[in-house]
């Protein structure tokens, strides 16, 4: 749980993000992506969003916007909302912090959105000062770890079915990495949600 559901001390820590939005009264998902766009996977979810009659939120990494320029653009045209997820997929953590800073500025010289997501959800609290006085920075309220390769599609499945609640924003992956899990569980979790009720928003940009 400490990965799919991030503990309310480690939301804490990080009090401008936004985890999750509840509106009262009304049953709202928000569908995000992280780590595209890429010709593999990105434009198999974006179908498969169409079918649905869904618009998610896609945090994409500069560098592959820069390798496939057609794929940011055809996000734009279908009206999915979008955000910064560095250039180089850095962990701040790991970043000093003029360069993790300077990653972010490269990828919104190509992505241009208010919205930033830390790769892994990981970054220092003096990094995180700078950013919220640029961007909206979004986090997550279900991480349902479809990259992971101890984890079945199922069971992906299951940590939505078990995490999910109003105002939750998802985490999926757009990546190779995830698609063995991703292709098998997203439409499965779709399906689900709907099932509970559940409407589908974007995140605002």
């Amino acid at each position: 749980m400490l990965i799919e559901q991030p503990p309310l001390l480690y939301r804490l820590l990080f009090p401008e993000a936004a985890w999750r939005i509840n509106k009262r009264g009304r049953k709202i998902v928000y569908l995000t992506f992280d780590d595209g766009p890429i010709p593999e996977t990105t434009p198999w979810v974006l179908d498969l969003l169409d079918r649905e009659g869904i618009k998610a939120t896609f945090f994409m990494v500069g560098d592959n916007v820069k390798r496939n320029p057609e794929l940011f653009e055809e996000i734009k045209r279908r009206g999915h909302s979008y955000g910064n997820h560095t250039m180089h997929h850095r962990q701040g953590f790991k970043t000093r912090s003029k360069t993790y800073l300077r990653d972010i500025l490269e990828a919104d010289d190509l992505i241009e959105s208010s919205l930033f997501r830390p790769p892994h959800g990981l970054m220092r609290w003096g990094q995180a000062y700078v950013i919220k006085k640029h961007y909206n920075i979004v986090m997550y309220d279900l991480v349902t770890r479809d990259y992971s390769k101890k984890l079945t599609p199922e069971q992906v499945l299951q940590n939505v079915k078990r995490y999910a609640r109003p105002g939750s924003i998802i985490v999926f992956h757009d990546s190779l990495k995830a698609w063995p899990n991703m292709h098998k569980a997203l439409p499965e979790a779709i399906r689900w949600l709907k099932s509970q009720g559940y409407e589908f928003c974007p995140l605002e940009m």
